[in-house]
């Protein structure tokens, strides 16, 4: 991946649902630009991965807090093969699991944990200018100078469906799932998912990968980003 980055500030904010896309459009966009990619939500699963494994409660924000300050996080930037490491040990797989989706919403509701991530997403998109950055609050909150802003959206059964056939789950338990995550993310105090006042708001539950990719760079064309 070194020898495609390119140079150039270019800081691009994908915001939106679970289930709409992003992770999977933000890495395609960022081989396209010659880009990094940061995925946050994978730092929060990284954290709930080690606030569990510590078992403190996690109704106790102090607690959460205290692990998620004591936790050496490891994330990688290569857009074709990103790491995620908790004290050095590589955790990719298990931050995947089900035990960590239920409880990642809680763990992410602290301040004290949004604060401390959102100080490092900031510094690693500095380090590397360019760079295409996921998650539900990185236009508001994360890079609210970025270069573009989306938020990448999709019909409830369209999320459902393509979560269901990535995770080989139940659609209906799939469904229910996003939608207990929505309305957490949704209702938290701090840094709650929302959408950027200045966001292009883009709907993919009839798009395919390719075209939601092409439209994002020729909306970077429109706004004199270089390809």
């Amino acid at each position: 991946m070194e020898e495609n980055v390119r140079t150039g500030r270019c800081v691009v904010a994908v915001d939106g649902p679970s289930g709409s896309g992003k992770s999977t459009v933000s890495r395609r966009l960022a081989i396209a630009l010659g880009a990094r990619y940061l995925d946050t939500g994978a730092m929060y699963r990284a954290v709930t991965w080690a606030v569990l494994r510590s078992g403190v409660d996690l109704a106790d924000p102090s607690a959460v807090a205290k692990v998620a300050g004591e936790t050496e996080l490891g994330i990688g930037t290569d857009p074709e093969g990103y790491g995620v490491t908790v004290d050095g040990v590589p955790i990719e797989v298990e931050i995947r699991g089900p035990e960590v989706t239920g409880a990642v919403s809680a763990v992410a509701a602290v301040p004290a944990v949004r604060s401390l991530l959102v100080n490092r997403q900031r510094d690693l998109a500095t380090a590397v200018g360019r760079i295409v950055i996921e998650g539900r609050d990185i236009g508001a909150v994360v890079a609210p100078d970025a270069d573009l802003k989306v938020y990448l959206t999709a019909s409830a059964a369209a999320r459902a469906a393509r979560r269901s056939a990535e995770d080989a789950t139940d659609v209906g338990q799939t469904a229910a799932d996003l939608a207990r995550r929505d309305r957490l993310d949704s209702a938290r105090k701090a840094d709650p998912m929302t959408q950027a006042p200045d966001a292009v708001v883009l709907d993919t539950t009839e798009l395919g990968i390719d075209e939601v990719v092409a439209r994002l760079q020729d909306l970077l064309a429109e706004r004199g980003v270089a390809r």
